[in-house]
C-alpha cells in the first residue's frame, strides 16, 4: 500500500512538473508587460514630439508660400515628407520621455514596488526598456537607409522646382567639385541628365591653368561621357590665350550622375551608405569631406545618445518614486532640450574649428552614457 501510494504521488508530481513547463516563467511575463508599457510610452512621446517639431517645419515653409508655384498644400506636403527624418532626429528624446512615461506610470500605480517585492531588482526591470530601445534603434536604422533619405530628397527637389520660377536658389554660386587635375562648376541641374551653365578648369601637374571650358549646358550620355553644347574653350600656353568655339564637344567626366545628385543634397538628407560612398569620393579627389563625415558619424552618435537616454530615464523613476509623474516628465523634457541644444552647439563649433568628425559626433553620446551610468550606480 505504501509503495502504491508513493508511486501514485510520484506520478502526480511528474504531471504537475510537465504542466508547469507549459506556463511561461513569471519573470518573462513581467518583462513582456514592462516592454508593452514602454512601447505605449514611446507611442505617446512620438504623438507629442513629432507633431510639435513638424509644426515648426510647417511654419518655416509657410514663409515661402506665394513664391513661384509654391502653395499651402505644397508646404503641407513638404512637411509630411520630412516626418521620417524628424522621427529619426528625435528618437533619443522619444526614448527618454517614453521610458519615463512608462516606468513613471508603473511607479505611480505601485506596480514597480510589487515587482521589487517579487524579487526583481531595478537593473533586471530595466532590461525590458533596453530591449525595446534596441528595437527602436533597428527601426531607425532601416528607416534612415530605405525611407527617410529618399523622401527627404524628393521633398527638397519638389520644393526647389516649385520655387525656382521666381528664386535663383544660389545659381550664381553653383555646385563646385574637383579631382586631381580638373575643377568643375555646375550652375544647376535642370534634371538628372542635364547640367546647365558648365565651367571646367583643367590644371597641369604643378597646378597651373591649362584650359578653361565654358558650356551652356551638358547632356550626360553615359557615366563618364558628357556632351557639352555651345562651348568656348580657352587655352593658356606660352603667355598666350586662344579661344575655340564648338557647337558640341564630348568631355570625359570624373563624375557620374549619382555623384552629381549627391553634391546637390544636404549632408543630413543622405542615407548612411550614400554618405560612406560620398565621403570616399570627396577624399579620393582631395576635397573637404568634413561636413559629410560629420553627418555620417552623427548617425552613430544618435544611436549612442538613444542608449544614453534610455539609461538616463531609469534613475528618473527609481530614484524618486514619491515624486509625481508630471514633475518627472517636465524634468526629463528639460534635460532632453538641453542635450539637444548642446549636441547642436558641439557639432557646429567642432565643424568650424575643424575638429575630428568622429570625436565631435560621438563625445556627447559617450558623455551622457557615462553620466547615466554614474547616476544608476548612485541610485541602486
Amino acid at each position: 500500500m505504501a509503495l502504491s501510494a508513493y508511486a501514485n504521488s510520484a506520478w502526480y508530481l511528474r504531471a504537475d512538473i510537465n504542466k508547469a513547463k507549459t506556463i511561461p516563467a513569471p519573470t518573462m511575463i513581467i518583462y513582456r508587460y514592462i516592454a508593452y508599457q514602454v512601447l505605449i510610452g514611446f507611442m505617446i512621446a512620438t504623438s507629442v514630439l513629432l507633431p510639435l517639431f513638424s509644426f515648426f517645419d510647417l511654419l518655416d515653409q509657410l514663409d515661402d508660400v506665394g513664391r513661384g508655384t509654391y502653395r499651402v498644400k505644397d508646404a503641407f506636403l513638404y512637411t509630411a515628407m520630412l516626418l521620417p527624418r524628424r522621427f529619426i532626429q528625435i528618437a533619443p528624446f522619444i526614448a527618454l520621455l517614453g521610458t519615463v512615461v512608462a516606468l513613471g506610470k508603473l511607479a505611480v500605480n505601485s506596480e514597480l514596488i510589487a515587482m521589487r517585492v517579487a524579487g526583481l531588482s531595478p537593473l533586471r526591470i530595466s532590461l525590458a526598456p533596453l530591449g525595446v530601445g534596441i528595437v527602436l534603434l533597428l527601426s531607425v536604422a532601416i528607416l534612415d537607409q530605405f525611407v527617410a533619405a529618399q523622401l527627404q530628397q524628393k521633398a527638397i527637389t519638389y520644393r526647389a522646382i516649385a520655387l525656382e520660377q521666381s528664386a535663383e536658389l544660389g545659381k550664381t554660386l553653383g555646385i563646385w567639385t574637383r579631382n586631381e587635375q580638373n575643377i568643375l562648376r555646375i550652375g544647376h541641374m535642370s534634371h538628372a541628365k542635364r547640367a546647365v551653365d558648365i565651367e571646367i578648369l583643367q590644371l597641369d601637374q604643378e597646378g597651373f591653368l591649362l584650359t578653361h571650358t565654358l558650356a551652356q549646358y551638358a547632356d550626360i550620355i553615359d557615366d563618364d561621357i558628357w556632351e557639352l553644347s555651345n562651348v568656348v574653350v580657352r587655352t593658356f600656353k606660352d603667355d598666350q590665350i586662344s579661344a575655340t568655339r564648338f557647337n558640341t564637344l564630348n568631355w570625359n567626366s570624373f563624375l557620374n550622375p549619382e555623384d552629381i545628385l549627391t553634391l546637390t543634397k544636404p549632408p543630413e538628407s543622405l542615407s548612411p551608405l550614400e554618405l560612406v560612398r560620398h565621403v570616399e569620393f570627396l577624399r579620393s579627389t582631395g576635397q573637404d569631406a568634413d561636413s559629410y563625415a560629420l553627418a555620417l558619424w552623427r548617425k552613430v552618435g544618435s544611436a549612442l545618445m538613444t542608449v544614453a537616454m534610455l539609461l538616463l530615464s531609469i534613475p528618473f523613476v527609481f530614484g524618486s518614486i514619491r515624486t509625481g509623474l508630471s514633475n518627472k516628465l517636465v524634468f526629463a523634457a528639460l534635460i532632453g532640450i538641453a542635450v539637444y541644444l548642446l549636441d547642436q552647439i558641439i557639432a557646429n563649433a567642432g565643424l568650424i574649428l575643424r575638429l575630428n568628425p568622429a570625436f565631435i559626433a560621438l563625445v556627447p553620446g559617450l558623455f551622457m552614457i557615462i553620466l547615466a551610468n554614474v547616476w544608476l550606480r548612485r541610485t541602486f
